[in-house]
């Protein structure tokens, strides 16, 4: 949406935000005085209209762990011997010598590993768990998998931690989505509690390619929705516990990482990737509430390093520096290093099935408004996933369109506001003028201007989080759906006659009701004209009591006066191609660059 035409706009800045220290500053916590300083440059940034500088296509970095992995599929088989995923005991001892574990200890950990077969009737089956949330199905490019990502570029990458009634022998794992494998990288300390830790991780340099500037709030969001897919492919046999606000430090230890500093200067051609969240599932009965299961994976063993990958040092350019820089920054929880961990729940009605088949819905699929106990439903569910997440509201169209929160107390939503604002959110919203038409689109927001760096990793991953539990639901209930990551100028408390920088629009799903049978013909089905689908500024009465405040929109549309020119062309449908058709050549996410 637009601003409100009687306040000024968000200033924005013409030099990209940098670290303290410039794009070449060694230290990527952020630690310094400067820190403050930079999150909330970058804040503004992120939310200027300012349009991300075009990249060269940035290719997927080959997986950095050596070995052929262990496969999570039996293909029939009951037991896989996973000494035969590393060539004999030569080639697992050349795999030990690659680790910095101290002498002799990675290869006796990996010949325990290679002698232990992996076991698809455990209590906890990873095979299944992953397959349902974060693999790439088989024969694919990898672009469509069960969990969604900005571009469909998935940075987020999985570490897992498994300890005992696992199928897979216990250890740590660096999991790797394409080919369905787990590569070893250690053994478990004495000790852990038993069943996985999931540590999630993000490689920055694609989505920095193709949304520049605007790219960490994105993978944030990525983040959150990759450990709503791992909660929900939990299994009936295990509890399932997410942590959205560990220490970075100690996520890293946890998961065999070397801090960022050391990464680049040890490790100079693996990618940096900054943790920002975890996932525990235990056997369902197990008395693991007393144990903190970050500081048993990190201080009882010394964690192999990554494997050094060949080559010379890539080259950093300034804006991924500095994207990373600032997740180092955010990633830091001193307060609370351990982190808070809370029970995941699946919404009511999600299966295997749902998971597996649940994708971004094409924009004009989304036309028809969902019933109104559906959407009800689906905020609720968002906004009961996180007991730390932002605040929600559903935005709807048809004959009474309007603003609407939901209930306090038990189901329903409550009026927040009369009008149209789906115009405008289609011009916040990158101008995807799809969205002006959409059936509802239910918004994440808060997050104000000086949020310290907890709140704003926090409210993101959160709203990913929430967001990727509400689609899945809203899957379930037989709704079409399409997330929206990318938000500009979307002052949505300010736009309501609220104080200005306090409540803006971090995230957005856009829910539309199942297409009729009957639809109409494709010829008629052309997009209306730009000049007659201009976006709507919400203004607003004035400011009184909150009980009996609601905000209105104006009768006639009015565009406003500096609009950022468009510059992505509607998002087209994720589905495979029809059979005898021709595949895109685009790379990946290169036609959904902002």
């Amino acid at each position: 949406m637009p601003d409100a035409p009687d306040r000024a706009a968000v200033p924005t800045r013409g030099a990209r935000a940098e670290p303290p220290g410039g794009c070449a500053a060694k230290d990527p916590a952020g630690s310094s005085a400067g820190a403050p300083d930079f999150l909330g440059r970058a804040l503004a940034d992120a939310r200027s209209p300012r349009v991300p500088a075009l990249s060269p296509y940035v290719p997927e970095r080959p997986f950095p762990w050596r070995g052929p992995g262990l496969p999570l599929t039996d293909r029939g088989r009951r037991r896989t011997d996973a000494a035969a995923a590393f060539g004999g005991p030569r080639r697992r001892a050349a795999a030990g010598a690659r680790t910095d574990s101290g002498p002799g200890s990675a290869v006796t950990g990996f010949a325990t590993v290679g002698a232990a077969p992996i076991r698809h009737d455990a209590p906890l089956d990873l095979a299944r768990l992953l397959r349902l949330s974060l693999a790439a199905p088989a024969g694919t490019s990898g672009r469509l998998r069960p969990v969604p990502s900005a571009g469909a570029l998935h940075p987020v990458r999985a570490h897992l931690l498994v300890g005992p009634r696992c199928s897979l022998p216990p250890g740590r794992y660096a999991y790797d989505p394409h080919t369905h494998r787990a590569h070893p990288r250690g053994p478990a300390p004495d000790g852990v509690p038993a069943g996985a830790l999931v540590v999630l991780t993000v490689a920055a340099s694609r989505t920095v390619a193709h949304y520049g500037h605007r790219a960490w709030p994105l993978l944030l969001l990525d983040a959150g929705h990759a450990a709503a897919a791992l909660a929900q492919a939990g299994p009936p046999t295990a509890d399932v516990l997410v942590c959205l606000d560990a220490d970075g430090a100690l996520l890293s230890a946890a998961a065999g990482l070397p801090r960022a500093p050391a990464r680049h200067s040890e490790w100079q051609a693996a990618e940096l990737e900054p943790p920002l969240a975890a996932v525990w599932f235990t056997p369902t009965g197990g008395s693991v509430r007393t144990i903190d299961p970050l500081s048993a994976w990190a201080t009882r063993a010394r964690a192999s390093a990554p494997v050094r990958a060949p080559g010379s040092p890539i080259a950093q350019p300034c804006e991924l520096a500095n994207t990373q820089s600032l997740l180092c920054l955010l990633a830091q929880a001193p307060a609370r290093p351990a982190g808070t961990w809370h029970p995941a729940s699946r919404p009511e009605g999600v299966t295997g099935k749902t998971l597996t088949t649940r994708r971004s819905a094409p924009p004009d699929d989304l036309r028809r408004p969902p019933e109104r106990e559906l959407l009800a439903t689906v905020l609720t569910t968002a906004r009961t996933a996180s007991p730390a997440g932002p605040d929600w509201t559903a935005v709807t169209g048809g004959a009474a369109p309007a603003l609407y929160t939901a209930h306090r107390e038990g189901p329903g939503l409550r009026l927040r506001a009369h009008g149209d604002a789906r115009p405008t959110l289609a011009h916040w919203a990158a101008r995807q003028t799809w969205i002006g038409t959409t059936g509802a689109v239910l918004l994440a927001h808060g997050c104000p201007d000086d949020a310290p760096p907890a709140e704003v990793r926090i409210g993101h991953l959160a709203a990913g989080y929430a967001i990727g539990l509400a689609q899945t639901h809203a899957t379930a209930l037989g709704l079409r759906s399409r997330p929206i990551g990318s938000w500009q100028q979307a002052d949505l408390g300010a736009a309501l006659g609220e104080a200005p920088g306090r409540d803006w629009i971090v995230h957005g799903l856009a829910l539309g009701a199942p297409p009729t049978k009957a639809t109409t013909p494709p010829a008629t089905r052309t997009a209306t004209p730009p000049a007659t689908r201009t976006a709507t500024p919400l203004t607003t009465r004035k400011a009184t009591p909150p009980a009996t405040r609601t905000a209105t929109a104006p009768a006639a549309p009015a565009a406003p006066a500096a609009a950022p020119r468009a510059t992505r062309p509607t998002p087209h449908s994720t589905d495979p191609p029809a059979p005898g058709t021709t595949a895109r050549t685009t790379p990946p996410g290169e036609e959904e660059r902002p």
